[in-house]
């Protein structure tokens, strides 16, 4: 378990505004990568937007607000009711810790990655608070709340 979480905080980095290391436990990253508070509101829009995290890209939503939501990834319409926070907060910072196969972007990684243009070299895609933000989001989804 030691070399895993090693491995993880190697691959994962510091970023400017995470004040938790991440630390797996299982399928699961527990604690939150920052103090600061997370807005589902905020969530969902870094889950539509083409800026950031535009999840709708491969994952469905029921109900949002989105047009051409993907169905590469999985639904997740449901997904507080399937997965919990720390659940998620893996998937999003690095799925292949899970699945080597995956075809989903690690958004908190910054070694170890291709074709990345010489002005984003050493950043994450997302920052720990945008990542929260969606596990905000994410864990509300859930079956018969629109």
């Amino acid at each position: 378990m030691k070399t895993i979480l090693w491995a993880v905080l190697m691959l994962i980095g510091a970023s400017a505004d995470a004040e938790v290391n991440p630390q797996i436990f299982g399928d699961a990253i527990v604690a939150p990568l920052t103090e600061r508070p997370a807005s589902a509101a905020t969530g969902e829009h870094l889950f539509v937007s083409r800026d950031s995290g535009h999840c709708v890209l491969c994952h469905r939503v029921q109900g949002l607000d989105a047009p051409f939501q993907g169905d590469i990834g999985p639904e997740l319409s449901d997904v507080g009711d399937r997965l919990s926070p720390g659940q998620l907060r893996l998937r999003i910072v690095d799925s292949s810790i899970l699945n080597a196969q995956t075809i989903m972007p690690p958004y908190y990684r910054r070694e170890n990655l291709h074709r990345v243009a010489n002005a984003f070299e050493g950043e994450t895609v997302l920052t720990a608070l945008q990542i929260e933000h969606l596990v905000s989001y994410l864990s509300q989804r859930r079956s018969g709340v629109p």
